[in-house]
């Protein structure tokens, strides 16, 4: 069993109730827009951390976390990457690569909005944390904490980490 803890678009911002939040998760994995490497290297000194670098972020990261990352967890097949839409309206390169070779979970992250989304047709599971970032329009940080054992994805929590902060 893994417990996991999913995050992305942090563009550089790590609220410290992360590592509260994230204490009892074996892993955490990173969807991209990470926004500096000092960010990514805070989390991996916490806790094992997969990740893939999103549009915003730069050769220090992009030199560590692939674009694209295939994994399995437990006994589930994972694909992660930061662009990639969601049921029914995937990315169209990401649409060749989950029906090519399906996953049973596909997370991605960029569009800064929370969605979980089982896709019948892939019968796969999409996961997009939204954003824990300050940067970008949405109004509420969010997290996900999730468990995988054996081949079961289970007690998906979304967690609120508060509001973004808005320029005046």
């Amino acid at each position: 069993m893994k417990r996991i803890g999913l995050i992305s678009d942090t563009h550089g911002y790590l609220d410290e109730a992360v590592f509260k939040h994230f204490d009892n998760c074996d892993e955490i994995w990173h969807a991209g827009d990470f926004g500096n490497i000092a960010l990514a290297n805070k989390l991996a000194a916490f806790k094992p951390l997969k990740g893939v670098y999103g549009n915003i972020d730069g050769q220090d990261i992009r030199t560590v976390y692939p674009e694209q990352l295939r994994f399995t967890c437990e006994e589930v097949k994972v694909f992660m990457i930061h662009i990639g839409g969601y049921p029914p309206k995937y990315n169209p390169a990401v649409k060749k690569l989950l029906t090519a070779d399906p996953p049973q979970l596909f997370i991605c992250g960029h569009s800064h909005i929370l969605k979980v989304i089982f896709d019948d047709k892939l019968q796969c599971l999409h996961i997009n944390p939204g954003a824990a970032g300050m940067q970008g329009w949405h109004k509420v940080r969010t997290l996900i904490r999730f468990v995988i054992d054996g081949s079961n994805m289970k007690d998906c929590e979304v967690i609120e980490l508060g509001g973004r902060a808005i320029a005046t």
